[in-house]
């Protein structure tokens, strides 16, 4: 059994991923450190006297989507990978780097930390994993599955999992994934129903660690990094009118002749399916 340690966050979709993991029987998850939600979209809007009305009520129906999506596991079914809650952003420290250290891991699986750096990348190279909610590089950074809907690509929504490395969003990639959409759909939907899909992604990739393939890469100098203080009023803007002109309907009917960037494939995950 592999012995897993978690580094993420503590909002909804966080929890549902760690209890998923810890439910997994192929795995014993040890630990996981949780990083506080101080820093997350809800916060940060209340905190902003400039955000929108608009704005506000993106993240208001972010909450309660993500409610709707994973309450159900989240708030009922045991944790059992043994949380560890610390402040946004201490993900780097002494502390944080003993703890993880003494677990023992064989793995260790990012998903929603802040940046990792320094000690813990020594000291597990080759056996720290992370999952990038984006498709890279096209989607680097901050709010990468947003800002494909904001410029009308619904395509370009995915998943991206990779060996972590001191860069945002660089490291070698093991495979990608593309979001489901359906009719109806709405920025929060498509995100949420995403990562109930990167869930059971990250844990057949961790299982079958050992024996996954080393697939090409895309070209590095491709797409963009991007900023969270970019997600404006201005764009929040552009990316409802995007849903209200019937980008989903183009999309799914094939009338927008969109051209998917070609994703990267682990053939042993792609065997499994």
């Amino acid at each position: 059994m592999t012995r897993i340690v978690i580094l993420t966050g503590d909002e909804l979709r966080h929890r549902y991923f760690r209890i998923r993991m810890s439910l997994d029987p192929r795995f014993d998850v040890v630990l996981s450190v949780c990083e506080g939600i101080e820093k997350s979209l809800g916060a940060r809007t209340r905190a902003r006297a400039d955000a929108s009305p608009l704005e506000r009520w993106h993240a208001e129906a972010r909450d309660q989507a993500e409610t709707d999506f994973f309450a159900e596991v989240a708030g009922h079914l045991p944790d059992e990978s043994h949380p560890r809650q610390i402040p946004k952003g201490a993900i780097n420290s002494p502390d944080v780097v003993a703890l993880v250290t003494d677990a023992a891991p064989d793995l260790i699986l990012c998903y929603g930390a802040s940046i990792v750096r320094g000690p813990l990348l020594d000291r597990f190279v080759g056996r720290f994993l992370n999952v990038h909610l984006g498709l890279s590089p096209w989607y680097r950074g901050s709010g990468t599955n947003v800002w494909p809907l904001i410029e009308g690509k619904p395509h370009m929504v995915g998943a991206t999992f990779m060996h972590i490395d001191a860069g945002i969003d660089t490291g070698h990639i093991l495979h990608q994934i593309r979001a489901g959409i359906a009719l109806g759909d709405s920025p929060h939907s498509i995100g949420n129903r995403l990562i109930r899909d990167m869930t059971g992604c990250y844990a057949d990739l961790a299982a079958h660690f050992g024996s996954l393939d080393d697939p090409s890469q895309p070209d590095p100098e491709q797409g963009r990094l991007y900023r969270q203080a970019e997600f404006d009023a201005e764009a929040c803007a552009r990316l409802y009118r995007n849903f209200r002109d019937g980008m989903i309907e183009s999309h799914l009917s094939g009338s927008d002749r969109a051209q998917p960037a070609p994703l990267v494939r682990n053939r042993t995950l792609e065997s499994l399916a």
